[in-house]
């Protein structure tokens, strides 16, 4: 029952991870949220409830505590939800190679360890879903987006991989594409398509918590969404 899950959000701030813990609340569930500065956090803690962590995804001490200390205060998690990406913008020739590095460590190494440590508890208890954030370059590179693409393409690999892995073990595995942009507070439409460019975080919160309650014989690995005027 809702009411007795635990769900767990990696890579949390204002926008969609928010909308998720609002949701996630709603529905009863006891919520972890966890990102490198814990401290911005409190608002939304307490609106939802939830407990607040400190961890660095591509650090696998921070994560395993994280594990650790969400099973030992909440419970083994029923839904992990990864939302944590790192972004270098610019020509392949001028990004900082540092800065690659991490930004890929951030989009796809976090998500295997987070993965790692939520599968090791729901293989455990028998169930569980894990849920990873994509955009649209998962699926297509951009130019000067390279960085971003390494990573999502990775992440994706990940999740279909797990997929093949889990499923058969009770262990949901779903990765979203979110492939437009997300709407923020006071932005404007789109120039070209209006209001309706931008996808509302409270709708997409909708789409995962969907995959979550999926009835096991009809399981998605993978959800694609965009705006009704988003181009293919």
């Amino acid at each position: 029952m809702a009411g007795n899950e635990t769900a767990v959000i990696v890579g949390v701030g204002t926008n969609l991870s928010a909308s998720l813990a609002r949701l996630f609340a709603k529905e009863g569930m006891k919520i972890a949220l966890a990102a490198r500065n814990a401290g911005k956090l409190a608002a939304l803690a307490k609106e939802t409830g939830a407990k607040t962590y400190a961890c660095d995804a591509v650090d696998k001490g921070d994560v395993a505590r994280l594990f650790a200390a969400v099973k030992s205060d909440l419970g083994a998690p029923d839904l992990v939800v990864y939302n944590a990406s790192g972004r270098v913008r610019g020509p392949v020739t001028e990004v900082d190679p540092d800065e690659v590095d991490r930004a890929i460590r951030v989009t796809c190494f976090g998500g295997f360890l987070v993965a790692r440590e939520a599968a090791i508890q729901m293989l455990a208890k028998g169930s569980g879903t894990i849920l990873f954030t994509g955009a649209s370059a998962s699926v297509k590179g951009y130019p000067n987006s390279s960085v971003f693409a390494m990573g999502k393409f990775g992440l994706r690999g990940l999740a279909q991989s797990l997929a093949r892995e889990l499923h058969p073990r009770n262990v949901h595995i779903g990765h979203v594409v979110i492939d437009g942009g997300i709407s923020a507070g006071g932005r404007a439409g789109m120039p070209d398509r209006g209001p309706d460019g931008w996808l509302l975080p409270d709708e997409i919160a909708k789409a995962y918590l969907a995959l979550h309650r999926q009835q096991r014989s009809v399981w998605a690995w993978e959800t694609e969404i965009r705006p009704w005027v988003e181009k293919f």
